[in-house]
């Protein structure tokens, strides 16, 4: 876990979840009788734990009643997809899968809770799918992407999907058409749409390389 304060003594954690390149940002909230201030998201210190930021191409705001699943989706690489999501009213199970061939946590999947109470955002890179379940109705999550939707490169794994087992926290799950009748894993991997592991740390390391590029040419021109 990373705790971070600047100067000003602005503080987040981020930590890295069970599903390796995904992380849980807690924002340190500001409130007096007039209201709350915080950070939610911060370009610097998300490049410190991850090693680049988030380059924001496209942002997004979903509202769905409760029961709600949506997913799981994801995209193909290059470019995917990395999203950094929070919740700003009402509260979800956010999903993240690694759906990677090749990873050692192939499969393997965990729930974060974002809510209006605690603010909790998460960051999960290029490669992995995303799906959450409202828990309350009007939830509504926002989130920032790092390319624009192309719908020739996004995908949708099936949410009941018994390989993979996930334990939505419903029992009368409401769906898309397109989840409801979404391949499954297995499937979707026959048809060699799953993204490769060892080409996701590729684009990461590029990323990160070009940050640090950028930075340096920054720290030597100023």
């Amino acid at each position: 876990m990373l705790t971070l304060t600047d100067s000003a003594g602005v503080r987040m954690k981020i930590t890295p979840l069970s599903v390796p390149d995904a992380w849980e940002i807690l924002p340190q909230q500001h409130g007096d009788p007039r209201g709350l201030f915080m950070e939610w998201y911060r370009h610097d210190r998300l490049a410190e734990a991850v090693g680049h930021p988030l380059d924001l191409a496209q942002a997004n705001l979903s509202v769905s009643a409760k029961d709600v699943v949506r997913g799981i989706h994801f995209a193909q690489l290059p470019p995917s997809q990395a999203k950094y999501v929070t919740c700003v009213r009402g509260a979800v199970l956010d999903l993240i899968v690694d759906l990677r061939v090749g990873s050692p946590a192939f499969g393997a999947w965990e729930f974060v809770r974002l809510d209006e109470v605690e603010r909790r955002a998460v960051y999960l890179a290029e490669g992995l799918g995303h799906g959450f379940c409202a828990l309350t109705d009007d939830a509504t999550l926002v989130y920032g992407c790092s390319a624009t939707f192309n719908p020739e490169r996004e995908f949708s794994i099936n949410p009941l999907d018994p390989d993979l087992a996930v334990r939505w926290p419903t029992d009368a799950p409401q769906f898309s058409a397109r989840d409801a009748a979404a391949p499954s894993l297995a499937e979707t991997r026959a048809a060699g749409l799953l993204p490769d592991y060892a080409a996701c740390l590729e684009y990461y390391s590029s990323r990160s390389a070009a940050f640090k590029a950028a930075a340096d040419k920054t720290a030597e021109a100023s």
